[in-house]
């Protein structure tokens, strides 16, 4: 039992037990925020019962009475009158509520997973998105990652469920990782990433495009997907006798390990798979925390064959794979291909080493 005598801590005792404190601080915190965050979903839950349970009476009512569109305008302002203070009940909200009931009822999943969702992103996924797997992705997307509306929006236009679910990734994950790691990682991964957001329009160097991706890392994250975190780029890693420089490096907090990326700005070659495996076996061994999975690498290529690929990473035991990238949804062809190769870039740049 505590002693009810005892005096309450002095300013000497509290610098003593200054770390308990912190500690106390940080709990309270968190239970703050965890408290906040759960009566925000309560609140959300609410809503979205509220629109489905209106949308489903005026649906049943002009079917039973054989109203027309005239009474979802009187509803509306009937309703503004009735609620002055209160927005989202002008004609179109409404109609919006009786689509989301109509095209939802008879799903008993998305039912249930449209309610975790604020209404922006319902209307936003009902508005674009027509094919219900697709819906699915991005809902359960937005759940898991916690998207805004406008993430969401940028995971849309990028067609982020065409490339990380429809299309064939090319990797090694099955062979290089445990099966349910494998999954994991393919998952994280993209056939395509759209680099759209850098706002380039002609022919650049490998390093430009890196400095470029540095320089909109927030984007950058945004297209890779949920879950990394960037530790920096032109990354020093050491062997026992040399250095290397990773172009990007990345934490996943989902799989627990270091990503690497390369970036070529011309075709897929063969040996960039080699390189590649170098930097993940130094990271495994000289960088990688001994709770930490082993490294996973990614190389983006302007663009790549397919049967090279899959013969270049065979045989290779770390895991990696290669995706293509696209800076602007709009870039000719022929823009593509006036792109410096890597051997042209190496010589610009030894010719200004010398120049100077």
């Amino acid at each position: 039992m505590g002693d009810k005598n005892k005096e309450p801590l002095t300013t000497v005792d509290f610098e003593n037990n200054r770390n308990d404190y912190i500690e106390l601080l940080e709990v309270v915190k968190k239970q703050i925020v965890s408290a906040r965050i759960r009566a925000s979903k309560a609140v959300n839950k609410e809503l979205i019962t509220l629109y489905w349970n209106l949308g489903r009476e005026i649906t049943e009512r002009q079917k039973i009475f054989g109203w027309g569109k005239s009474v979802v305008e009187m509803l509306s302002k009937d309703l503004e009158c009735e609620f002055d203070n209160i927005r989202g009940y002008s004609a179109r909200n409404l109609w919006d509520m009786r689509r989301f009931y109509v095209e939802y009822k008879d799903d008993a999943i998305l039912r249930q997973l449209v309610a975790e969702i604020p209404w922006g992103h319902n209307l936003l996924i009902m508005n674009k998105i027509n094919n219900k797997n697709e819906r699915t992705y991005y809902i359960n997307a937005t759940i898991e990652n916690g998207w805004t509306r406008n993430t969401l929006g940028i995971q849309i236009k990028g067609n982020a469920y065409q490339h990380h679910v429809l299309t064939e990734k090319q990797h090694n994950f099955n062979t290089a990782l445990p099966a349910h790691y494998a999954e994991q990682a393919d998952q994280t991964m993209k056939d395509v990433y759209m680099l759209d957001f850098l706002n380039l329009t002609k022919p650049i160097f490998e390093k430009e495009l890196e400095l470029k991706m540095v320089g909109k890392v927030k984007e950058l994250i945004l297209e890779l997907g949920y879950g990394f975190a960037f530790i920096g780029n032109q990354y020093k890693i050491s062997s026992l006798t040399k250095d290397y420089y990773i172009d990007l490096l990345f934490y996943h907090r989902k799989l627990k390990c270091l990503v690497a990326f390369e970036l070529k700005i011309g075709e897929f070659k063969a040996e960039y798979a080699g390189k590649m495996n170098l930097y993940l076996n130094i990271l495994d061994d000289f960088v990688k925390e001994g709770d930490e999975n082993q490294s996973i690498g990614i190389i983006l290529c302007a663009s790549k064959d397919k049967f090279e690929v899959e013969y270049a990473l065979r045989g290779l035991d770390k895991p990696m794979g290669v995706a293509e990238y696209k800076l602007t949804k709009e870039l000719p062809s022929k823009l593509i291909g006036s792109l410096p190769t890597v051997e042209e870039f190496k010589k610009e740049v030894l010719g200004a080493v010398d120049n100077d």
